[in-house]
């Protein structure tokens, strides 16, 4: 039985590169005390044990897939990578670049320092930076030294040796660290921190004084629906709808009369329709302002049929200049926002925290609630609404890695030495232009983030299976002769830029230590640390200072694949 699987494996290589991702994702996904492997380190592990059986696979396979994983990559930050350009992230943008840039300098010079081949100096550059696209353009840059082919497999083949020993730490380390060192050296003490979070968030919503009101940020998470009996005690003889929601926005609950009933009757509304005592009227908002709302407009009834009326979520790209880069309360009272509520904003794939001030940015992923009708209104005075589906734009999706390809395979000459972007680089910058044009012109170039999440993770995952089917052989030798000295190596890999990012952060940029923190888990490329920091100061405020740091870290470090291999082979 076993004799024949093996030859199973060798005959059809495609069982065994689906067999690595069946088994690396189980492995990397289980938990242990709250530590798990990732998922990208078990398949690549089980790559190698897999890669012992002398599985044979054409090297050009991975390199398709890997192209799908750049593209993508870039296709979903690249709104942000070019709006951290601009003066708003600007200071974010160089924060990270300074530390990306710290790190490749730090790894060249350690890696000088122990003598590091080529190889194993390129491995650690991406496992101690949590950065996996750097073994792809870093396969790619030894491809084109001028060496021969038995000298690039060796080289190639150190690489997942050396991310294998210095992901992990490069993951829970950098984790650890941040979330309980960086406190300390932020502010003092974890306690201090939370309290200053909870003091800037209280300062940016500007929502906080007003008795029995939460937060801003907790509000907005869910909307609600009311239905409330008016009393004469509570607007007198009567009120306008428009006098009522002035009122309760003064006293800080965004909400709107969308339905009236009186005396048993639906009736038709507009902003001056005047609200008598005995009404009953139906109100849309925030949670935690429409449930605790009777002391303002009078006692909560059940009125199944007032409140049986269609509601609608849209998700709207914020493309229109006017929206940019403004507070979420400028729209509030704009009488096309009437009855809206938001649910929810993502950058980047990162949820935002929803204050009152935050701000809105070019390509933001929003969710609006309302009726069709307000919807409607609100969504053209934002950008485009997402349409939705599953079908991909492979046209799009092809021209971009054809055009960035070829871009990346041309060579400028410096002295005698061709220096190219290769078809990776050129693939990655592809995906941030055609995700920017896409974000100025939502109606063409849709990749549902669906598509673009099994795009990225297999053409990420096929890739590692291959690389470590195809290293397995000389894998345990690497780890045996530079094992220990390449994880100690990636320790001090790990920490040395976040220590100088901390420093930045707090004495040159002077950012508030909560954004300051997120900023820090971008420039490490990992969502990890970022979930970990939010997690020990409860608020997503981290958020604010992750998605553009983490994307000029993206590109920056994925270049350094390339950089690093040409010091390293120059120096050798």
């Amino acid at each position: 039985m076993l004799p024949w699987f093996i030859e199973t494996l060798q005959k059809y290589p495609e069982i065994a590169v689906m067999l690595t991702l069946l088994i690396g994702f189980l492995i990397g996904k289980v938990h242990i005390k709250g530590f798990t492997l990732g998922t990208v380190t078990g398949v690549l592990l089980v790559g190698i044990a897999i890669g012992s059986l002398h599985i044979n696979i054409p090297s050009e396979t991975k390199s398709i897939f890997f192209l799908f994983f750049l593209f993508c990559t870039g296709y979903g930050i690249g709104p942000q990578f070019f709006q951290g350009l601009k003066k708003d992230g600007l200071p974010i943008a160089l924060f990270s670049f300074i530390v990306c840039c710290s790190s490749l300098l730090f790894c060249w010079g350690l890696a000088s320092l122990l003598r590091f081949e080529t190889g194993t100096t390129a491995g650690l550059m991406s496992g101690a930076n949590t950065c996996s696209a750097i073994i792809g353009v870093a396969s790619n840059t030894i491809n084109e030294l001028n060496i021969s082919d038995d000298e690039k497999n060796t080289l190639i083949n150190q690489i997942p040796v050396a991310y294998a020993v210095t992901y992990i730490f490069g993951t829970a380390g950098t984790s650890w660290f941040l979330s309980v060192i960086g406190p300390w050296f932020m502010s003092g003490s974890r306690a201090k921190l939370i309290e200053q979070t909870k003091e800037m968030e209280a300062k940016v919503a500007a929502d906080t004084g007003s008795e029995g009101e939460e937060n801003i940020t907790n509000a907005y998470d869910q909307v609600a629906f009311r239905a409330y009996l008016v009393n004469k005690e509570l607007i007198g003889e009567g009120k306008s709808i428009a006098a009522i929601e002035d009122m309760l926005h003064d006293k800080k609950r965004l909400l709107y009369i969308l339905r009236v009933r009186r005396e048993g009757k639906l009736m038709e509304t507009s902003p001056d329709f005047e609200i008598k005592p005995g009404d009953i009227i139906a109100i849309g908002g925030q949670r935690a302002a429409a449930i605790a709302s009777e002391s303002l407009l009078g006692k909560e009834v059940a009125d199944a049929e007032l409140l049986t009326f269609p509601v609608q979520s849209v998700t709207v790209i914020i493309t229109n200049k006017a929206a940019h880069n403004k507070p979420l309360k400028a729209f509030t009272r704009r009488p096309e926002f009437h009855g809206i509520s938001v649910r929810k904003i993502l950058r980047s794939g990162i949820e935002m925290p929803l204050h009152a001030s935050t701000i809105i940015q070019k390509g933001d992923v929003v969710d609006l609630v309302g009726i069709q009708e307000d919807l409607d209104t609100a969504v053209t005075a934002l950008g485009y609404k997402e349409k939705g589906g599953v079908e991909t734009d492979i046209v799009y999706l092809s021209a971009g890695i054809v055009a960035g390809t070829l871009f990346g395979s041309l060579s400028v000459h410096i002295g005698n030495v061709p220096v190219e972007l290769s078809t990776s680089g050129g693939a990655l910058i592809a995906g941030l232009v055609f995700g920017w044009m896409r974000g100025i012109r939502p109606r063409f170039g849709y990749i549902p983030a669906a598509s673009q999440w099994v795009l990225t993770k297999l053409g990420l995952h096929v890739f590692i299976a291959i690389v470590g089917l195809s290293a397995s052989q000389g894998f345990l030798q690497g780890l045996r002769e530079e094992g220990v000295t390449l994880f100690l190596a990636g320790v001090i890999l790990s920490l040395l830029p976040m220590v100088l990012a901390l420093f930045l952060s707090k004495y040159v940029f002077k950012f508030h230590p909560a954004i300051g923190l997120g900023a820090c888990a971008g420039a490490h490329d990992e969502s990890a640390p970022l979930l970990a920091v939010q997690d020990a100061i409860n608020s997503k405020v981290p958020a604010l200072g992750y998605t553009v740091a983490y994307a000029v870290a993206n590109i920056t470090l994925t270049t350094s694949g390339v950089i690093i291999v040409l010091l390293m082979h120059k120096g050798g």
